[in-house]
């Protein structure tokens, strides 16, 4: 396939923004340590971004979610590849995503750990948000930016695997 890419979202303008959820974050979990899962591998960019901007103490471990392939658009199959290396009981997480979409991904995600992980509390956080494209009802405590129904890439999100390292947020248009 063919396609052009157009800047969607400047660099400074993500980076501004994650300073913002960080400030949001350092507020409500004032006091607290808090055990940041970041959703493999698309997240990777933003959580290590997010987790520098935090002035409390942070844990980092990582999840690896799939519910799509090489396709633009979500399967909507929810399989864990790898589950945490922590043991979470007790604890406060916040899951970081780069993206919801569906939804589909993050409802799974937050059923598992509440039934299966014994944390004391979950949060969520996502550099973006698809609101168009929900076909579940998730709560996202933390939104970077509402994005509109277009394939997005950069800053961690990926198409066919590339272009994770664009440092801002781009559309891929068909041509």
């Amino acid at each position: 396939m063919k396609y052009r890419i157009e800047n969607l979202i400047d660099k400074e303008a993500v980076e501004k923004r994650i300073k913002e959820l960080a400030r949001e974050i350092e507020k409500d979990y004032a006091g607290e340590e808090v055990y940041c899962v970041g959703l493999l591998k698309g997240s990777v960019i933003f959580l290590s971004d997010l987790v520098k901007e935090i002035n409390i103490p942070v844990i980092i471990d990582f999840m690896s979610v799939s519910s799509y392939g090489s396709e633009t658009v979500s399967s909507g199959d929810v399989k864990i590849l790898k589950d945490t290396d922590l043991d979470l009981r007790g604890k406060h997480v916040l899951i970081v995503e780069d993206i919801i979409d569906t939804g589909l991904t993050l409802e799974y995600v937050i059923k598992y750990f509440k039934e299966g992980k014994g944390v004391k509390s979950l949060r969520t956080c996502t550099l973006l948000n698809k609101p168009e494209r929900r076909k579940v009802d998730v709560k996202v405590d933390y939104i970077g930016f509402d994005v509109p129904d277009k394939f997005v890439i950069g800053y961690g999100l990926d198409y066919d695997q590339k272009y994770r390292n664009l440092p801002y947020i781009a559309v891929v248009i068909p041509e």
